[in-house]
């Protein structure tokens, strides 16, 4: 009798290099075209840091995001990975010396970089949501708040995604608008300005369906989602798919916002270097939910990282 040699399994590794957070994640592919976390990390590096002012790269910055991409090399190496990617968003996109970033990645880590636009980012952060939504969910608009842009998509079954990125972040705007510590009254009225004249502009064309669900993703949302529950530690069983109600982050921002940022440290749910531009991310999604008369958002712990890796498994079949 013959026996057929077991297929080897698809490991592999997708890089997001975000304008706040640089994330890993090492996966294998499974029968059903899933994800298997193998490994993963997430560092907040603020590769962006004054890239907005600039429109330049950091040497210290740039340098941060290196040492951790030749770190996460050592650990790829360990793994009979059968593709890699890694891309940039928004601060790379917006600097000057993006090229020389690019070629220090690949002669310091051996990474070669994609930088995608905001429309991409959208679209593969949408791979990522709908890879694990609970059951029932069909039209959604998701809204991705990253360090440089945020992204408004919007999914149907049967339609095209239609996806819109603003420039505005948590790190942008923080560094734009939220000078003082904690910010003053009349900075968070010209930041919330901001984000709503930017989401109504961004928004207007878009064929809205009735009864569609609200999706939170990323960094923000999910350290929202955390300390709302108090979590001493990140649980992403307990953050996945959770319901973040629009009085509940109106309390978080309120909280927030009564606290300087040496104060906001050690906050239950407050992921560590996430202190600063925290602030800036509740006016965002508070200002967003009022703005499309959203009373919940659904949690996604799943996002860009997810959908670098769904998308290179699609590419590479």
């Amino acid at each position: 009798m013959t026996v057929s040699p077991t297929a080897s399994p698809r490991i592999l590794v997708g890089i997001d290099i975000g304008t706040l957070t640089c994330r890993l994640l090492i996966a294998e592919l499974t029968p059903s075209g899933g994800l298997r976390e193998l490994r993963s990390d997430r560092r907040i590096l603020r590769l962006g840091q004054g890239v907005d002012r600039d429109r330049l790269l950091r040497a210290d910055a740039m340098e941060r995001v290196i040492a951790t991409l030749r770190e996460w090399r050592q650990v790829v190496d360990d793994y009979h990975v059968e593709a890699a990617t890694a891309v940039a968003t928004s601060a790379v996109r917006d600097a000057r010396n993006r090229e020389e970033f690019l070629g220090l990645v690949k002669r310091e880590a051996g990474f070669h970089v994609e930088i995608i636009s905001g429309e991409e980012e959208a679209r593969r952060t949408m791979l990522g949501i709908r890879s694990g939504l609970p059951s029932g969910v069909t039209d959604l608009l998701a809204l991705d708040i990253g360090g440089g842009s945020t992204e408004f998509i919007l999914d149907r079954p049967g339609h095209q995604t239609v996806a819109r990125s603003i420039d505005i972040g948590v790190v942008r705007l923080s560094e734009r608008m939220l000078h003082h510590d904690p910010p003053t009254v009349e900075e968070i009225q010209q930041a919330r300005e901001w984000v709503r004249n930017e989401s109504r502009t961004a928004i207007a064309d878009m064929p809205l369906p009735t009864g569609f669900t609200f999706v939170g993703t990323a960094g923000t949302i999910t350290s929202l989602a955390a300390m709302a529950q108090q979590l001493p530690t990140y649980e992403p069983a307990r953050i996945h798919n959770y319901t973040l109600t629009l009085e509940v982050v109106k309390g978080l921002e309120s909280q927030l916002l009564s606290r300087s940022k040496a104060q906001r440290e050690g906050l239950p749910g407050l992921e560590r270097g996430r202190e600063e531009v925290i602030v800036a991310g509740a006016v965002i999604l508070r200002t967003v939910m009022e703005i499309l008369g959203m009373s919940e958002c659904l949690v996604s712990d799943l996002g860009l990282r997810e959908g670098v890796l769904l998308d290179l498994a699609m590419r590479t079949r």
